[in-house]
C-alpha cells in the first residue's frame, strides 16, 4: 500500500509547522509592504513637484498629451523592471532554500517529523530576525557613525560663514599631535549624501578624514549648513561656493603657513575642481585630489542613458523643485536619491532590496548574531542623509550630466563670467590627482577621468564601488591603503604626504 501523507498525524508536530509556516508568511509580506513603503517614501514629493511645474505651462497642445503619453509608457517600462528584477531576485533566493526544503519534505515522507517542523521553525525565526535586527542595528549604530560635531574632543569648529561651518578633525588614534606647521588638507564632501560618508565610522578605523588626521596633517571638513534654516543656503550660487572656500582657504594657510590641498569627494570633488578653474584659489591652493568625483556627467552612462530615456520636456530641473515657505526654491533630496534608485532598478527595487538582506542576515537566526556595523552603517547613511539642495548648485551639477565638456576643455557653464577650462589647472601646476573606482555604477570611470583629454592627473584605481574609498580602503591595515603604495599607485594621503614633503625640501634648500 501506498503510505498516506498526512500533514496532521503527528499533532504535536504539525499544528506547530503550520503556525511557524503562517507566521513566516505573515512576517514576510509584512517585511515587504515596509520595502515598499519606503521605496514609495518620495512619491507624493514627486507629484506635488510634477503638479507644481505642469502648471507653469496651463496651455494643453496635442505635443502634450504625446509627451505625457510618453511619459506613462516610460513608467510602466520601469514597473515592468521593478516587478521583473525582484522576482528574479526572489526565485534566486528561493533556489537557494529548496534543497532544504526538498530534504525536510523526503524526511517527512520517511517519518522524521522533527526535520520538517525544525524546517519552518527556523524559516519563521529567520523572518523574525530580518523583521528587527536590521532597524535595530541602524538605531544601535547611530552613536557610532558619521560626524559627531558637538564631541569637541573629536572635532572642532574653527570658522564659519553664512552658508558654511569650518571644522577640524582631531587624531583619534593615541598619541598623534597635529603638526601644526605641516600642509593642511581641505576636505569638501557631496552636497547630495553629505559629510557623514567621510567619517562612516571612527572607532573602527574606517574613516576617510581620520585617514589624514591621524598621520598629523592639519585636517579640515567644511559642513554645509542646515539648508532648512538658513536661507543663505537656499540661495546659495556657484561663486558663494568658491568664495567662502576661499575664505576658509586664507584662514587656513594664514594658521598653517603653507597652501591648501583641497581634496573633494563625489559632488564635492566636482566643486572642487570648479572652484580650481575660476583662478580665485590661485594664491591659496596648490593641489587638488578628487575622489569618486563626476568631472564630465555626460560621459557617466548609467545616468545619462537613464536621463536620455525620459521624454525630452520632462528632463527639467523643474520636476524635482520644491517651494518653500518663505518662497525659496531648492532640489528636493529625496527626489534627487530617487533617481539613482530607479536607474539602479535591476537593485534597488523593494523586492530586490529585501532579498539582499535576507541573505546578509541569514545563518544568523539561531545565534543571534548582530548585523555587522559597516551593513548597518551603509543602510543608515543611504536611507537617512539625503538633504534638499540649493538649486543654482543642482544646476551647475544638471548641466554636466546634460553637456560636456567642449574640445576646448571648458565646462558647460561660466562663473564670474569666465570660462572654466581645464587648462588652468596645468597652467597655473597645480598638483591634481584623480581617484576612481573600478565597480563605481553611480560615477563610472570615464566620468571620473574626463580631464585627462585635457590635462594630465596623476590617477589612482581602486577597487569595489563608489563608497569603498571611504568605507573599506580607509582602515589602516587595507589592502590599499589611502596612506600607502599599491599596484604602482599612491593613496590620496600618501600624495598629499609626498607633495609636502617635497615642498619642505626644496624649502630647505632655498634656505640653504
Amino acid at each position: 500500500m501506498n503510505k498516506q501523507i498526512n500533514l496532521f498525524t503527528q499533532p504535536e508536530y504539525s499544528t506547530e509547522t503550520v503556525i511557524h509556516a503562517f507566521e513566516s508568511g505573515q512576517l514576510f509580506m509584512n517585511g515587504l509592504l515596509k520595502y515598499f513603503d519606503i521605496f514609495l517614501d518620495p512619491l507624493p514629493n514627486a507629484i506635488n513637484a510634477f503638479l507644481t511645474a505642469e502648471q507653469k505651462n496651463p496651455a494643453c497642445s496635442h505635443d502634450d498629451f504625446s509627451d505625457f503619453n510618453e511619459l506613462m509608457d516610460w513608467n510602466m517600462a520601469l514597473a515592468e523592471k521593478n516587478i521583473r528584477s525582484g522576482f528574479d531576485e526572489f526565485n534566486k533566493y528561493s533556489s537557494s532554500r529548496l534543497q532544504g526544503w526538498t530534504k525536510a519534505w523526503m524526511d517527512y515522507v520517511e517519518g522524521n517529523h522533527e526535520g520538517f517542523r525544525t524546517f519552518f521553525q527556523e524559516e519563521a525565526s529567520t523572518m523574525r530576525h530580518m523583521a528587527t535586527s536590521i532597524d535595530k542595528a541602524i538605531s544601535e549604530i547611530e552613536d557610532h557613525f558619521g560626524l559627531k560635531l558637538s564631541d569637541s574632543g573629536c572635532y572642532k569648529k574653527v570658522a564659519e560663514t553664512q552658508r558654511f561651518d569650518l571644522y577640524q578633525v582631531i587624531p583619534n588614534l593615541p598619541g598623534v599631535t597635529v603638526r601644526e606647521c605641516g600642509k593642511p588638507v581641505l576636505l569638501i564632501p557631496p552636497y547630495v549624501l553629505g559629510p557623514n560618508i567621510l567619517a562612516f565610522l571612527p572607532n573602527e578605523g574606517r574613516s576617510y578624514a581620520h585617514s589624514f588626521a591621524n598621520k598629523g596633517i592639519p585636517t579640515y571638513i567644511r559642513v554645509v549648513k542646515n539648508i532648512n534654516d538658513h536661507p543663505s543656503v537656499q540661495t546659495m550660487t556657484g561663486e558663494d561656493d568658491v568664495l567662502d572656500t576661499k575664505y576658509f582657504c586664507e584662514f587656513l594657510m594664514n594658521k598653517h603657513g603653507k597652501q591648501i590641498s583641497l581634496n573633494g569627494y563625489c559632488q564635492g570633488g566636482f566643486m572642487a575642481m570648479t572652484g580650481m578653474l575660476t583662478g580665485e584659489l590661485d594664491d591659496v591652493v596648490d593641489t587638488l585630489i578628487t575622489c569618486v568625483a563626476p568631472l564630465d556627467g555626460t560621459r557617466s552612462p548609467g545616468l545619462t542613458t537613464f536621463l536620455n530615456s525620459l521624454p525630452s520636456r520632462y528632463r527639467s530641473l523643474d520636476y524635482a523643485t520644491k517651494i518653500l515657505e518663505n518662497g525659496n526654491s531648492v532640489i528636493d533630496g529625496k527626489l534627487m536619491g530617487w533617481v539613482f534608485k530607479l536607474k539602479n532598478m535591476e537593485r534597488e527595487s523593494p523586492l530586490s532590496n529585501m532579498m539582499s538582506d535576507m541573505k546578509m542576515i541569514q545563518g544568523r537566526p539561531n545565534d543571534h548574531k548582530p548585523v555587522p556595523k559597516i551593513a548597518a552603517a551603509i543602510n543608515r547613511w543611504i536611507c537617512g542623509d539625503r538633504t534638499d539642495l540649493p538649486l543654482d548648485i543642482s544646476k551647475m551639477s544638471f548641466a554636466s550630466y546634460t553637456i560636456p565638456i567642449d574640445r576646448e576643455g571648458n565646462l558647460p557653464f561660466r562663473l564670474f563670467g569666465k570660462k572654466l577650462n581645464l587648462k588652468h589647472i596645468e597652467k597655473k601646476g597645480i598638483n591634481f590627482q584623480i581617484c576612481y573606482a573600478e565597480k563605481d555604477d553611480l560615477v563610472e570611470k570615464s566620468a571620473a577621468l574626463a580631464p585627462l583629454d585635457f590635462i594630465k592627473a596623476e590617477i589612482t584605481s581602486f577597487p569595489k564601488g563608489h563608497g569603498a574609498i571611504a568605507t573599506s580602503w580607509s582602515k589602516p591595515d587595507s589592502p590599499y591603503p589611502l596612506d600607502g603604495e599599491f599596484n604602482g599607485a599612491r593613496g590620496p594621503v600618501k600624495f598629499h604626504l609626498d607633495i609636502e614633503e617635497k615642498i619642505e625640501t626644496e624649502m630647505n634648500k632655498n634656505a640653504a
